[in-house]
């Protein structure tokens, strides 16, 4: 049995900023977290981190809450030009982990019997979509079949997001770019991953309620939840109080990386332009399994899963991964450009790993990071190759037609 305090490690790393590491826990009596019945791999942990950062991450970390005990890991940089360490206190850019806040905003709705999951979304917002068939549900569980803008947007990287880096958009001007293009599927079809779905929650969030996104950001979630470091800005530009920078690497790999931590991310509102930190996002995720957001009711729906492989499941704004220890986590990935972001819990909710790296159009960091997973909740029972495995190229939540280099 652990006895209860709070230290830091450096053993695991020490010198220069670029190759520091920050270790601290605070332990409680052992116990299980869900289907997580081993402790974290923490020695695993550092060494995903460090893939990382030799596969051009400027910085990685992670922090594990686990039942009242807290891991946090931290290595690189937060900011390439001071060469300020990275920590786990510092704000960044979700990305898609935005879409669960948007989905349980939109189901709270369901709750007050406002929404029905079942009812085309053309009853709320008439005339938006080309096909009445298109529900509520269908959106929430990617599978509208709505085109994703954001492939058109940002077929190439840099100047894509350089294109719209200071643009504000109205939701209603994302969800028309989505229709100069058909439809890519059935209403109810196979799962098929799109921004425009999130755009088109965030719309059924406003017209119902009848205020802004970020009034229902703050009032139905961040203050009942205590969320000290999740503000929704859009369209200011610049992350508030201590935060990460986030890079951008071309798609030429001589070409420069930007510094892509200011922009108004209006390309993404609802489906992506949540800020937040490690501690927050752990604890919303927690707070949602622990029931503190939802009924009952509502959050089973949010879990009746579509198939994305063999070992990935999508409810409603809400991503489950089948681990190779037997552990099903469930949470949301995210990417914003220069930022990855991987946030999951146990069924419990007892045990939560929200990790980060400060970079983006980079497919090996993005496979890498995934096997934070796997060291977070399988510990010393993950399967050597979930842990071990070079990442192929992947898709990115930005541009998901795309395959990364």
């Amino acid at each position: 049995m652990l006895t209860s305090a709070s230290r830091k490690a450096g053993a695991l790393g020490a010198g220069a900023a670029l190759s520091a590491v920050l270790l601290t826990l605070t332990t409680v009596p052992a116990h299980a977290a869900g289907s997580a019945d081993t402790p974290p791999d923490l020695t695993a942990l550092s060494g995903v981190l460090s893939t990382a950062l030799d596969q051009n991450a400027p910085g990685a970390m992670a922090r594990i809450d686990d039942d009242g005990a807290v891991y946090r890991l931290s290595k690189g940089v937060a900011d390439k030009t001071a060469g300020r360490a990275l920590s786990t206190e510092d704000r960044f850019r979700v990305g898609s982990v935005t879409k669960s806040f948007s989905a349980v905003a939109l189901l709270q709705l369901v709750d007050e019997g406002r929404v029905d999951l079942d009812a085309s979304v053309n009853d709320y917002l008439p005339g938006l979509l080309p096909d009445d068939r298109i529900t509520v549900r269908h959106v929430l569980s990617h599978r509208s079949g709505l085109y994703d803008y954001t492939n058109d947007m940002f077929a190439q990287t840099v100047p894509g997001f350089e294109a719209v880096r200071n643009k504000v958009f109205t939701l209603q001007e994302l969800v028309d770019l989505s229709l100069e293009r058909p439809l890519n599927g059935e209403p109810g079809g196979p799962y098929r991953y799109s921004n425009t779905n999130f755009v088109v929650v965030g719309m059924l969030i406003e017209k119902v309620s009848g205020r802004s996104l970020a009034v229902e950001y703050r009032d139905r979630i961040i203050r009942p939840l205590g969320l000290r470091d999740t503000v929704y800005v859009h369209p200011g530009t610049r992350i508030p109080g201590r935060h990460t920078k986030g890079y951008l690497p071309d798609d030429d790999p001589a070409a420069p990386t930007v510094d892509a931590t200011r922009q108004t991310a209006s390309w993404a509102q609802s489906a992506g332009a949540m800020i937040s930190s490690t501690r927050d996002l752990n604890t919303f995720f927690s707070g949602l399994f622990e029931g503190r957001l939802l009924t009952a009711e509502s959050l089973k729906q949010m879990q009746q899963w579509t198939p994305v492989n063999s070992t990935q499941g999508y409810g409603l704004g809400l991503r489950r991964r089948d681990l190779s220890c037997g552990v099903s986590v469930y949470g949301h990935t995210g990417t914003m450009q220069g930022y990855y972001t991987y946030s999951f819990t146990t069924k419990d909710g007892k045990r939560s790993l929200t990790a980060m790296a400060n970079t983006s159009n980079n497919g090996p960091v993005l496979g890498t990071m995934a096997r934070t997973l796997e060291a977070a909740f399988c510990g010393e029972q993950a399967a050597p190759a979930a842990t071990k495995r070079i990442a192929e190229p992947r898709h990115e939540d930005i541009a998901p037609n795309t395959t990364l280099r």
